[in-house]
């Protein structure tokens, strides 16, 4: 009864389209009330969701990111890589692809990276004969890595939910974050040269790549500072967090002088927003979570997806198309909180490596940001372009399927996802 209540309203509220926060928060009450389940371990829930030293880092990361995007960071990285392959076939399609991979070192947000990189690039695409619905779906593909490229809030949030090291997991999330970028850039090449789409008229001479690298190195070093950071363990990924705000503070204010205090009080109001709604999902979905544990729930899926095959491999493939699924419809936070308990047991059972594991997990839910009919980064792409989401959705088609052969890839070669933790001894499978 219990499982058939949570699951009805569940099913019942997301139809209705209400806010998914609101949709496990509300469901997960509700069968706590009606069967008596302890009321009084909400608040208790409620606390402890987002009482976590690693969630720290997601407010600081938003706020450094939207410091960047005020101080217009992204738009140095875009003119260095245009002066080096804006003239190629599908030279700036290329270079939106590869400005999104830089720009998601920075902010780890696939809708926010969208926004950064379609304000910037989108237009000259037009301009020089790209379709705007091609250019809008190759932003919003590409931004989708921004949540596999260290530093990425989704792997804040598996860290914390699976008890995983953050920093072992942005280390184990660069390699397969380049694979996913030079695969999408490779199909953006093959469609334009098919298209006849072009780059700039002309190409970048020595002297004006070198001052736009001078321009630009500030925003470079960013993920270095960060990463590197991490990698040679002179800070925590949360403590790397507070470190890229004061930089990010200090370039954008004494640096390049483009953002004021005024930018800077709202900056501060963008970021709370920000945070809020994700902390909202982090608190409600945990309580769902916690729910569905206690009324069994999680334990029922996970048998039976024990007993549908025992290799290990054939389950992953089964959790990715799954994970494809429901990134259709559902955002990647309350995903996580909502398959990752399930899966955990499963994690154990198989002897999968949870870091190998995290990233083939946030790989399929990055893909997810760019599949209709609930594609976060499709939806912020067609209000750039002020156009339908169905028209972005098909140019985005080819793109979706070539992630998905990365995701395959990434699947079935742990050596991609855990060459660089082991190497540097952060981890030990």
């Amino acid at each position: 009864m219990e499982t058939a209540l949570i699951l009805s309203v569940f099913m019942l509220l997301l139809l209705l389209g209400v806010p998914i926060g609101t949709v496990l928060g509300v469901s997960a009450v509700i069968t706590v009330i009606a069967f008596n389940q302890g009321i009084g371990m909400l608040g208790v829930n409620f606390v402890s969701g987002i009482a976590s030293f690693p969630l720290l880092a997601i407010p600081f990361f938003v706020l450094a990111g939207t410091i960047m995007e005020k101080a217009r960071l992204a738009a140095k990285i875009a003119r260095l890589l245009e002066l080096i392959v804006g003239r190629s076939v599908g030279g700036l399609a290329v270079v939106a692809v590869l400005t999104a991979m830089f720009w998601g070192a920075i902010s780890g947000s696939g809708p926010a990276t969208t926004a950064a990189i379609g304000l910037i690039l989108i237009a000259p695409m037009v301009r020089h004969g790209y379709s705007k619905y091609f250019a809008a779906a190759i932003v919003a593909t590409s931004s989708d890595l921004s949540i596999i490229i260290p530093p990425s809030i989704a792997f804040i949030i598996y860290g914390n939910i699976t008890g995983q090291s953050v920093g072992t997991l942005f280390v184990a999330g660069i390699i397969p974050g380049i694979v996913m970028g030079l695969l999408v850039a490779l199909m953006a090449y093959l469609i334009s040269r098919k298209r006849g789409y072009r780059g700039l008229e002309e190409r970048g001479s020595l002297k004006e790549i070198l001052i736009a690298t001078k321009e630009a190195i500030w925003a470079l070093l960013s993920p270095v500072i960060i990463l590197g950071g991490i990698y040679a363990g002179v800070f925590t990924p949360t403590e790397a967090a507070v470190v890229a705000v004061f930089y990010s503070l200090f370039v954008a204010v004494f640096i390049y002088r483009s953002v004021t205090w005024r930018d800077l009080v709202q900056t501060l109001v963008d970021s709370c927003v920000t945070s809020s709604v994700i902390m909202f999902i982090v608190v409600f979905a945990g309580i769902f979570s916690w729910t569905a544990s206690v009324i069994g729930v999680v334990d029922m899926i996970a048998n039976l997806i024990i007993n549908i095959s025992p290799n290990a491999i054939v389950m992953i493939i089964l959790v990715d198309i799954l994970l494809l699924i429901l990134g259709m419809f559902l955002d990647a936070i309350s995903i996580l909180y909502l398959v990752m308990p399930i899966l955990l047991p499963v994690l154990a059972t198989f002897q999968i490596d949870p870091i190998w594991f995290g990233v083939i997990f946030i790989t399929a839910l990055a893909i997810g940001q760019a599949t209709p009919p609930v594609g976060v980064n499709l939806f912020t792409a067609a209000n750039l372009v002020d156009g339908n989401l169905d028209s972005v959705a098909k140019e985005a088609i080819w793109f979706v399927v070539i992630e998905t052969v990365g995701l395959i890839i990434i699947s079935l070669i742990p050596q991609l996802s855990l060459y660089l933790p082991i190497n540097a001894g952060l981890y030990t499978p």
